[in-house]
């Protein structure tokens, strides 16, 4: 395969996988006052985090529009405020969380000074190269760290075929019961040659691909789901969700059995959602991580 090819089709993958958001991560955050307003949606979302089809306390919303798409996930988890935020205070551990994901194959940190910035290459469900894959350079800042709130975004201005403005955004607040209820959106902007990389990518590897929302019920009475790039969004929104959740599962293991813990964490947790999430089986999963876990211990 020549390298416009493996460039073209790194790009495509890239796209597959960062499908999750429009407008800017920082608009669900009040300039004002940031942690008032997740204690507000916490307060008001009750019900959603008791009654939804996830098995758990959580609930996804995604959105897009001409040019951007979004993904948000607001969870309770079972970890004091105080734990969470020490797991995930460090840009390190942030490789740490990437590479669980099933298309992040490389996760290095270039700098540790306030503003770090964090190497990923993104490719394909199997093993690959670098040279196959796509790079994208994410800045990583921390917020804010009180004993109430915290706060940390990722961004990358520039991305493949004209895409730009990606953006993580992890908020969390403490509440009652030692819980920590979490905010985490995902996003990107995209331009006329993405749009035409995104229609591709849909009308073939990724036409049977669907995301969480139920939009209407089949035939037989089974749920019908939020397909297109939303779809998408969805699922690669939760793909990272469960990637904190499994990283945090394993924080106070031995350090020795951490990286085993995390990967059959997150295995175990993606396959609650075989229709959305079910890629390969867990020997593949392990098998690639592991590989991927060394290779990334060395700056490429």
């Amino acid at each position: 395969m020549t390298s416009s090819c493996h460039a073209w089709q790194s790009a495509l993958l890239l796209l597959c996988v960062l499908c999750a958001g429009a407008v800017s991560a920082l608009a669900a955050v009040s300039a004002s006052n940031p942690a008032e307003e997740l204690r507000a949606r916490y307060a008001a979302s009750s019900e959603q985090l008791k009654h939804n089809p996830f098995q758990q306390p959580l609930f996804l919303d995604s959105s897009e529009s001409s040019k951007s798409l979004k993904g948000d996930i607001y969870a309770l988890v079972d970890y004091p405020l105080a734990t969470f935020q020490a797991a995930l205070d460090d840009p390190a551990d942030w490789c740490d969380v990437l590479i669980l994901h099933l298309n992040t194959q490389y996760c290095h940190v270039l700098s540790n000074r306030a503003d770090a910035v964090l190497t990923i290459n993104i490719g394909a469900k199997y093993e690959q190269p670098l040279e196959d894959t796509y790079r994208v350079n994410l800045t990583y800042r921390a917020i804010a760290a009180t004993p109430d709130y915290f706060q940390v975004r990722l961004y990358a201005e520039d991305g493949p075929l004209g895409t730009s403005n990606y953006r993580i955004l992890l908020e969390a607040i403490s509440v009652a019961g030692g819980q920590t209820f979490l905010h985490l959106t995902y996003s990107y902007d995209y331009g006329v040659v993405a749009r035409l990389a995104m229609k591709t990518y849909l009308a073939t590897v990724g036409r049977n691909k669907v995301g969480f929302t139920r939009v209407g019920k089949q035939a037989n009475g089974q749920p019908d789901y939020m397909g297109g790039v939303r779809g998408s969004v969805e699922r690669n929104t939760m793909r990272y969700f469960l990637a904190i959740d499994a990283y945090l599962s394993a924080v106070s293991s031995a350090p020795a059995t951490q990286l085993n813990k995390r990967l059959q964490h997150w295995f175990t947790a993606t396959e609650r959602y075989p229709r959305q999430l079910r890629e390969v089986d867990r020997g593949t999963y392990l098998k690639m991580k592991y590989s991927e876990h060394l290779r990334q211990q060395t700056a490429q």
